[in-house]
């Protein structure tokens, strides 16, 4: 197991005598190399929730990743067989995704005020990942016009609000689920199918780069070697010797053609 940067709370925290809880999230590892992030959608997602918590000094994180393939002994013992996201939080192991997404909102300091309750946008963003798993087994028109047609919408919307994020000028915890599928539909789209989000889809290209700028995206942001691995796996394909060895490479940027100044 290995641990990842996290920001720290220092200072006075949410209870009363100044102490800041530690929360404890282990993520699933890179299946390169063991070590690093791995890119499951959920780990992100609530590691960028909980950055984000830390952040305002609510909680201290510590991230912790653990290989899959190969788990210490000791995890195997404590967590028989759940699989990452596991949360931690005084000692206690909050395991399943909808139970790790109801204790940060409940129990977690300053959590409640990540989870904006917008059914337009819950809406909105739900089936995304979906569409991309079927361009990418599928490899037809249809499904490539499906998932283009699902990112108009999420464009059209953003256009409509005119915020910096889904549902106003701070995140929230639709943001920290879109933004990771979206950096999987960039990376896995352009590398299996040579897809690549046109650039008329302006405000959802705004969205990223504001995204982009942040730690929060950042810090908890897979290298798009393993998220090109993620999919290798579901479909059988062995990574490539020199591919193992390749320095991880982040995609973190829009396309040069693309002038978003007059849009900020």
């Amino acid at each position: 197991m290995a641990d990842e940067d996290a920001p720290h709370a220092n200072g006075n925290g949410h209870e009363e005598n100044g102490h800041v809880p530690e929360i404890e999230l282990i993520i699933k590892a890179s299946t390169i190399d063991g070590r690093r992030k791995g890119a499951c959608l959920f780990c992100q997602e609530y590691f960028m929730d909980l950055y984000l918590l830390a952040e305002l000094k609510t909680i201290s994180l510590k991230v912790t990743t653990v290989d899959m393939q190969k788990p210490p002994p000791d995890f195997r013992s404590n967590f028989d067989a759940n699989p990452p996201p596991i949360l931690i939080d005084n000692g206690m192991a909050v395991l399943e995704n909808e139970k790790i997404e109801r204790h940060i909102m409940k129990n977690v300091p300053g959590g409640y005020n990540l989870f904006v309750q917008d059914k337009e946008v819950a809406t909105l963003i739900e089936n995304l990942y979906s569409k991309l798993k079927l361009m990418l087994l599928k490899k037809d028109d249809v499904s490539i016009n499906s998932l283009l047609s699902h990112l108009r919408k999420i464009n059209l919307h953003l256009e409509k609000k005119n915020t910096r994020f889904l549902t106003g000028d701070t995140m929230c915890c639709f943001d920290c689920e879109l933004m990771p599928r979206l950096q999987h539909i960039r990376v896995a789209g352009k590398y299996f199918m040579d897809f690549q989000m046109p650039t008329d889809l302006r405000y959802l290209w705004r969205y990223m780069l504001h995204m982009y700028q942040l730690d929060a995206f950042t810090q908890s942001c897979p290298a798009d070697q393993d998220i090109v691995n993620h999919y290798k796996q579901q479909q059988n394909v062995k990574m490539k010797k020199h591919e193992e060895l390749e320095t991880p490479t982040f995609t973190t940027s829009i396309p040069v053609d693309l002038d978003l100044q007059q849009d900020e």
